[in-house]
């Protein structure tokens, strides 16, 4: 802060080591690593006409690297695994998760005829395509967009998929309804070449839900429903928040804004980060950094000042002690009708089936659909002597309402099946884990969340979740017979999973702890996770949840309890000695 005047721009425009942090506000404008090179030779929004008139009509070799490598993630786009085969991730944007019967249905034709019939709900509410040509794309473009539905700005340094409660307008206990305020700020920010050109990726919550179910504490930005000092329905405002390597939560900016000031308040946050976000180093240019030098005090003026008016200010509103729904099951809506929520297998889905939800909706509710921040998906509109009958009728196509604990507290991310950064399967391993939990802890029917990612990047959250495996990789030493018939030692890396225990949001949040020194091997995880249920149950107090009682375990309990590792093979028995690749 200037000492003169009090104003926060006149400051050193260097960070301590005396390197620019590449601040557009400040003067730096020269790109200072590869991405932001691409991105000033051509806006990510222009590879579109590319696409369509060049590499759609010539072939994936004759598409350029920077290109392939940056600007196709503006429009939904990611080389899967292996690149070399030359097909595609696509992802469509789903705003709030609300999905109409035509919208789904088509959305199951394209996985059906363009990607295998394979598709992904995610933990953004978005839906992902696997095995897509980029011959085919702009067809695919033309069918989504014809149903209001759009890849653009899925992927890449924009602003992401919007997060809401997927029960917006239909909730009893909802402070507000974010529905339109949250469908106005996706129209004003996506597409729009002021907003393109981002330092990172950018995350935004908007969701009025008493029980917190979009995740506020955990996005860029986070607008989550709060009444004002006087009474008023709004929203509490957060900034700052992340996962991957180096989590953390965000922060309020004690501020309290109406439902008329959201769209001009999200519009001021993207600016800011435009402007003053880190454009130096690539893993230091997410919000959460600028938010941890600033400050909420510091951030809520320059907010005011791109605003030109000033927020109401807001005490902190009691946190949400159920910290999110899976919205699995029939529960009754505000007008008298049910919703029915399911679970997809760690939301890995068929295009057929999401063809049969439509139809399900459009014959049991009023065509409308919505997917979770849980990988889950929810009919909504059900009247209530049908709900069963509804419910009879997923459990035959494999999408159970009345799903274990297991399943539907289980979630994970794409994994290595399709992701070049994956180092494990994920989406296999966590129907194996539930299924196996199923079996050994039958009727257990707490709200414990394992989630499953395949690297560091959290794609799945594991830093929230009671239980978060995180990939990596391990030697393992076998005993095999050599050319003369000697017993002989080898290595061979087999996947393993690194564990915290006890993350969790709401009312008393915390990140997950990490067990030290603890490497689970993938087909080890069922005995492993029997047992931390095993021992929670027998030694837990009357009150505790699962994140209670492993907060009250030091160090050295959270390693001690818990199956270890076991290796096959000819004695002497071996054992994993190496670390992981990513940590």
């Amino acid at each position: 802060m200037c000492t003169t005047c009090g104003c926060y721009d006149k400051e050193p425009k260097q960070t301590k080591s005396g390197r620019s942090e590449g601040q557009w506000a400040l003067g730096y404008t020269e790109p200072l690593n590869p991405a932001e090179v691409a991105k000033r030779e051509d806006d990510g929004l222009n590879v579109r006409t590319r696409i369509e008139n060049i590499y759609a009509k010539q072939g994936f070799k004759t598409i350029w690297p920077s290109d392939l490598k940056n600007r196709f993630r503006w429009h939904g786009l990611y080389t899967q695994r292996p690149e070399a085969d030359g097909y595609f991730m696509l992802r469509v944007r789903i705003p709030g998760g609300q999905l109409s019967t035509e919208q789904l249905d088509v959305l199951g034709r394209i996985s059906e005829r363009y990607g295998r019939d394979i598709a992904d709900i995610t933990d953004r509410q978005n839906v992902q395509f696997h095995w897509i040509r980029i011959e085919d794309v702009p067809e695919i473009w033309e069918q989504l967009e014809a149903v209001g539905l759009s890849t653009t700005e899925a992927c890449g340094d924009t602003p992401r998929n919007i997060l809401g409660c997927p029960l917006a307008g239909i909730d009893a206990s909802e402070i507000v309804d974010a529905s339109l305020v949250l469908e106005d700020a996706n129209a004003k920010l996506v597409g729009n070449p002021e907003f393109s050109n981002l330092p990172r990726k950018f995350k935004i919550s908007i969701s009025g839900c008493a029980h917190q179910c979009a995740q506020h504490e955990i996005n860029d930005v986070g607008l989550v429903g709060a009444r004002s000092v006087s009474g008023k329905p709004g929203f509490d405002v957060w900034v700052g928040g992340g996962l991957s390597t180096n989590p953390m939560f965000a922060q309020r900016v004690s501020a309290w804004c109406s439902p008329d000031q959201v769209v001009d308040v999200v519009l001021g946050m993207t600016a800011i980060f435009r402007d003053y976000g880190y454009r130096r180093a690539r893993n230091r240019a997410r919000l959460k950094f600028l938010m941890a030098d600033w400050g909420p005090e510091r951030f809520r003026a320059k907010l005011e000042e791109y605003l030109g008016f000033t927020l109401e200010d807001l005490p902190e509103p009691k946190a949400s002690a159920i910290a999110g729904r899976e919205h699995i099951g029939v529960w009754p809506q505000k007008d008298g009708n049910g919703y029915v929520g399911f679970a997809p297998r760690a939301g890995r889905i068929s295009g057929h089936q999401l063809r049969s939800i439509a139809r399900l909706a459009e014959r049991f509710g009023r065509g409308r659909i919505r997917a979770t921040t849980q990988q889950k998906m929810v009919i909504l509109d059900v009247a209530p002597d049908r709900t069963q009958e509804l419910v009879e009728e997923l459990d035959t196509l494999g999408l159970p309402p009345n799903a274990s604990a297991w399943r539907r507290g289980t979630m994970a991310c794409t994994g290595i099946e399709f992701c070049k950064l994956a180092i494990v399967e994920t989406k296999g391993r966590a129907a194996e884990l539930y299924r196996y939990l199923e079996e050994k802890l039958p009727g257990f029917d707490e709200d414990v969340r394992i989630n499953v990612n395949g690297c560091p990047n959290s794609c799945a959250r594991y830093q929230t979740a009671d239980i978060g495996l995180m990939g990596c990789q391990v030697a393992e030493k076998i005993w095999v017979t050599d050319h003369n018939g000697d017993q002989v030692e080898e290595k061979r890396k087999v996947e393993a999973f690194l564990v915290h225990l006890g993350g969790h949001l709401g009312r008393d949040r915390s990140m997950g702890r990490k067990v030290r020194g603890v490497k689970v091997l993938g087909n080890e995880l069922g005995p492993y996770v029997e047992t931390l249920i095993r021992t929670y149950r027998k030694q837990r107090q009357a009150d505790d949840t699962f994140a209670s009682f492993i907060a009250r375990l030091d160090d050295k309990q959270l390693t001690s309890f818990g199956a270890k590792p076991v290796f096959t093979g000819l004695p002497p028995a071996p054992t994993a000695v190496a670390e992981p690749r990513s940590s």
